[in-house]
């Protein structure tokens, strides 16, 4: 007989001696729709991305008669626009400084992290710990 083929003798009260594994007792790490919060991840991301070239091209002042630039300003300006005059932009006409842009980026990556925590603790199985 092999070692890997040998099994410890049974305990008292475990019954047959393939009960020796106690069911239940190593803890269950969670898992999650994992896909989906790739998903929300990806298109968080992307919409950051964008916004931050918004505010890049207006900070270096880019040309909005670049046929990219003004597809960049027009994808982003309804992103953008909840969050115009919270504060002031600052930079001349040619250089601004659009803080409307850079709260959307915090804003969209919180909002981006806070659905993603809440697709893990939704869809996670009961019972389970958090990976780490």
């Amino acid at each position: 007989m092999k070692v890997a083929d040998q099994q410890p003798p049974p305990t008292p009260g475990s019954g047959s001696a393939s009960a020796g594994v106690e069911q239940g007792s190593a803890p269950v790490v969670g898992s999650y729709n994992f896909r989906f919060a790739a998903i929300v991840g990806f298109i968080v991301g992307v919409v950051d991305i964008l916004i931050a070239g918004r505010f890049l091209g207006k900070l270096l002042g880019a040309s909005s008669q670049s046929a990219f630039v003004n597809f960049i300003y027009n994808v982003t300006a309804p992103l953008v626009a909840p969050f115009a005059g919270i504060f002031g932009d600052t930079g001349s006409k040619a250089n601004l400084f659009e803080t409307a842009s850079v709260v959307a980026v915090v804003v969209y990556a919180v909002i981006g992290w806070g659905i993603v925590v809440g697709i893990k603790i939704a869809t996670a199985p009961r019972g389970t710990k958090p990976a780490s």
